[in-house]
């Protein structure tokens, strides 16, 4: 009989039974918080510090670098900038230990014309488009092969029982139009007709890769689309449910036939739509603090959740704040059929190395749930 771990209990959200601790899902990007509760020095000695980090929090499941190189530190790439402007004219920040991608994406598209006669299928190759999921979408047969190279051989097409073994895409539909032409000539074509047979086009190709996840031995795939901003929707209901929705539930269904469990992942306030989400097949989904999550845990009891802890509480250090956080994250999980700690936010580079430790120190004492 397979003995679950916690984390495959919570993304399974309870469905087999509570876990007995409270997993992590941390979005991880502060090595000055390693560097402090290790004492190794994290640019010095990237794999001894993680080492330790493992040592101390295993829940975490950071990766470990296979070697222990030195790593250049941000602030002297950046010559003590906040930003850096780099020799394509494109801005970066600092991130973790390195920069930023850029944001300058639709950059090759100048008006609305060009969106227009621009043909997602016809290109096929995104390789050297930056649409963060920049590969070659014209052979299914060598796409499939790419991924499922990711995973061990022996595990065939099925991943082992209570493996949290998963695959990601940050495109699920939202992504492609707003990374391809970029926001403002997205949100200037997005209403024309013509737009339909772009997102047509762009839902052909995610056939293909969803059918390609159906195939691979994992448990869960976990589906990205930043469809809100903090304040709520960009595009409006009666938008999303018809160029959005309808191509979820079609493509989760492929996965879902397949045994697989959806995740779906989102920055911002999801309130409005996550009815809709739901509905469409997800059984977790990984979001911000702007989003009511005890809400959603109360509403629907069986499926995973993540992001109500808020980095703004972290960045200001207050011990009397990060405690009464962490309690409501803990009688969060207790109402939740599956629950993670995550700062939704991010942890991000600039915060206080005490109030991380705090915090993980925090989850350590508190996560039992029995």
């Amino acid at each position: 009989m397979v003995e679950y771990s916690d984390k495959y209990l919570a993304l399974m959200g309870g469905r087999l039974g509570k876990p007995k601790r409270i997993p992590h899902w941390e979005h991880w990007s502060c090595p000055d918080a390693e560097t402090y509760i290790t004492g190794i020095d994290f640019y010095e000695h990237p794999r001894l510090c993680r080492l330790k980090m493992a040592e101390l929090y295993p829940q975490l499941e950071l990766p470990i670098p296979e070697r222990d190189d030195p790593i250049p530190r941000p602030e002297n790439l950046m010559s003590g900038r906040s930003s850096y402007i780099d020799e394509h004219g494109r801005r970066h920040v600092r991130w973790s230990h390195s920069l930023s991608d850029h944001w300058n994406w639709g950059e090759r598209f100048k008006t609305l014309d060009d969106v227009f006669s621009f043909s997602p299928l016809k290109q096929g190759d995104f390789t050297n488009i930056p649409v963060v999921e920049s590969r070659d979408y014209r052979d299914e047969g060598k796409l499939y092969r790419e991924y499922r190279a990711l995973y061990p051989a022996e595990w065939g097409d099925k991943a082992p029982e209570g493996s949290t073994a998963s695959v990601s895409f940050y495109n699920t539909m939202f992504m492609w139009p707003l990374l391809t032409f970029g926001w403002k000539l997205f949100l200037r074509a997005c209403l024309d007709e013509r737009f339909e047979k772009i997102m047509d086009e762009f839902a052909e190709i995610n056939r293909r890769v969803f059918r390609i996840f159906a195939r691979l031995p994992v448990n869960f795939v976990i589906c990205h689309d930043d469809i809100v901003t903090s304040r709520g929707p960009t595009l409006s209901p009666a938008w999303m449910r018809k160029y959005i929705f309808p191509r979820y539930r079609e493509f989760w269904e492929i996965v879902r036939d397949a045994g697989k469990v959806v995740i779906f992942m989102s920055d911002g306030c999801l309130d409005v739509f996550v009815d809709d989400i739901i509905a469409c097949g997800a059984q977790g989904i990984i979001t911000e603090p702007y989003t009511d999550i005890r809400a959603i845990a109360r509403k629907y009891p069986n499926i995973f959740l993540a992001g109500e802890g808020d980095c703004r509480i972290l960045l200001r250090n207050n011990p009397v704040e990060i405690e009464a956080m962490v309690h409501r994250m803990v009688e969060t999980a207790r109402i939740a059929g599956g629950y993670a700690f995550c700062i939704g936010n991010h942890i991000p580079w600039n915060t206080p190395p005490q109030a991380v430790k705090l915090y993980l120190d925090l989850c350590t004492e508190l996560r039992r749930l029995e």
